[in-house]
């Protein structure tokens, strides 16, 4: 058996604000050491109400109790509003959600709390394998150099790969530099060679005043773009290289592709572009205003046989419309378009917000709708609300936000990423939405939320505020994330950075197994035999 305990955190300003702390955290104790599980970040939140003029209301918990009820748990907790009182009369006063595993939640009938809930509660060890993988930052408990390796030549060592095993039995298969100066001759055409693993870790700040970031592999060239705050914002800008790290140069290529335009109405708000392969053709997604603010996405498609960086080789920007041949909105903001296919079927996927910076500020929220990628600018679905940021870690430092979708199929599983929080402070953060391939993924019934956030400002060391991410595969086949964090000490602002996503034993996209514990540096070096052919 092992302890689980249920508690509230005290906030701490802005880094980790009420609407974080007024949230079940929890922690285990095991043979008489307590760890607190997700880097000791809340994992439930009280949903904010929403109210007639779909306005939301706050809401967090405190004294959170946990007991065993049919064959599972109960977790409950009081419901307080952004004040910290308890909710007005009405309204349900304590929320409750059921589990099995201590990984899944649901939300549930909240009747009579009794006497036998309390702070803690005895568990089987049986549940801990699970609580451990999801909520306990991974560690490398093993390192396996293939055997009875045979290559034709030297130059095939490149392609041979190191195992390296983690504590919830998961694995992942890394590239060795192999030093040829260390080569022994053993005899009979044997020899032995030491090698270098390098973990994925590009360090912070990877890029200054340069958010929203996307890398892309295009006809054998890495492309990066992402929004400029170097610029206010104004133009897309691109970089080119031939490599990933290529592209992180100081001499890097980089040129203009959109400027600011009156005529064309690009004047302001140049954000979050992101490349995307539609119907066989490159495009363009993005935002952008005219001198009246207010960003609409837009896409921009190159010519065919166009070189990306050249401007003249781009055709004119197009405002994404409806079924109806309507913009999106008329009456709020759109941004942060990005495209995917599922099962046969092509979505795209957005923001949408009314009323910001007014008492009927909605805060922004996420839709989803099918489209034809012969004409990906014109929906063909009517538009169907797929998230708001109901829960606390969505929902802070005054900043209501769902935005900045990106899809990443894994499995059997569409996890669409977005982010959630301060869009500019330190408790900005990545959350997932999930569903299953083949499913119907405008039936908001069919997808779920994870019930907090997957990267944030506790799940790498040095790295605060991380957010608006998108995902690509580099030359190795690895899985990378890219996003922005804030960078507060000598540059003030929003930076690029990414590293590598691990799949857990359960197949679950990781963001967290970075630095030593995606590779400790005692553990990097290997040694293995081989034979010449």
């Amino acid at each position: 058996m092992f302890t689980l305990r249920v508690f509230t955190r005290k906030p701490t300003g802005k880094n980790y604000p009420a609407a974080l702390g007024n949230s079940v955290h929890f922690a285990v104790c095991s043979d008489g050491k307590e760890t607190v599980l997700n880097q000791d970040y809340g994992i439930l939140f009280a949903k904010a109400k929403i109210k007639e003029d779909n306005t939301l209301d706050e809401r967090g918990i405190r004294n959170p109790l946990v007991v065993k009820k049919d064959d599972g748990y109960v977790i409950y907790a009081e419901v307080i509003d952004k004040e910290g009182q308890p909710v007005a009369s009405g309204e349900e006063s304590i929320i409750a959600w059921s589990t099995k595993d201590f990984v899944n939640f649901e939300e549930c009938s909240a009747d009579a709390v009794g006497p036998e809930a309390s702070e803690s509660i005895e568990l089987p060890d049986e549940l801990f394998p699970a609580v451990s993988e999801r909520w306990i930052p991974l560690e490398v408990k093993s390192v396996s150099v293939p055997e009875d390796v045979r290559v034709d030549s030297l130059k095939e060592l490149k392609d041979i790969r190191v195992r390296v095993i983690y504590s919830d039995g998961s694995e992942d298969l890394k590239p060795v530099y192999w030093s040829i100066e260390s080569l022994r001759d053993m005899g009979n055409r044997r020899y032995r060679i030491t090698g270098h693993m390098q973990a994925i870790d590009t360090g912070f700040p990877l890029t200054v005043g340069l958010a929203d970031p996307v890398i892309f592999l295009y006809e054998g060239k890495w492309y990066y773009i992402a929004t400029n705050d170097n610029v206010n914002d104004i133009g897309l800008y691109v970089r080119c290289a031939d490599t990933v790290d290529g592209l992180f140069t100081d001499d890097v290529e980089t040129k203009i592709i959109l400027d600011y335009d009156e005529e064309r109405g690009l004047c302001q708000t140049f954000w979050a572009p992101e490349f995307h392969v539609i119907g066989g053709r490159l495009y363009i997604l993005f935002a952008v205003s005219n001198k009246n603010w207010g960003p609409q996405c837009h896409m921009m498609r190159l010519k065919k046989g166009g070189n990306i960086m050249c401007a003249e080789d781009w055709e004119d920007p197009i405002r994404v419309k409806r079924m109806n041949d309507h913009f999106l909105t008329e009456d709020g903001i759109t941004l942060d378009m990005t495209y995917f296919e599922s099962a046969g079927k092509a979505y795209l996927a957005w923001s949408y917000r009314y009323g910001i910076g007014t008492p009927k500020d909605t805060g922004s929220m996420l839709y989803i709708a099918t489209t034809d990628p012969e004409k990906p600018w014109v929906l063909t679905s009517e538009p169907v609300l797929l998230s708001r940021p109901l829960y606390g870690w969505e929902n802070q430092s005054g900043t209501i936000n769902n935005e900045g979708p990106y899809a990443l199929i894994s499995g059997d599983t569409v996890y669409l990423s977005y982010s959630g929080g301060d869009a500019c402070g330190p408790a900005y953060v990545v959350g997932y939405l999930k569903v299953k391939v083949g499913a119907d993924l405008l039936d908001i019934s069919s997808w779920k939320k994870e019930p907090t956030a997957v990267l944030h400002l506790q799940s790498v060391e040095g790295i605060l505020g991380p957010g608006h991410n998108s995902f690509f595969y580099d030359m190795d086949g690895r899985l990378m994330i890219a996003y922005h964090a804030q960078e507060r000490d000598k540059y003030n602002c929003r930076c690029s950075a990414f590293h590598r996503v691990h799949l857990s034993a359960s197949g679950f996209p990781l963001l967290n197994v970075v630095g030593e514990r995606d590779l400790p540096a005692e553990m990097s070096d290997v040694e293995m035999e081989f034979t010449i052919l």
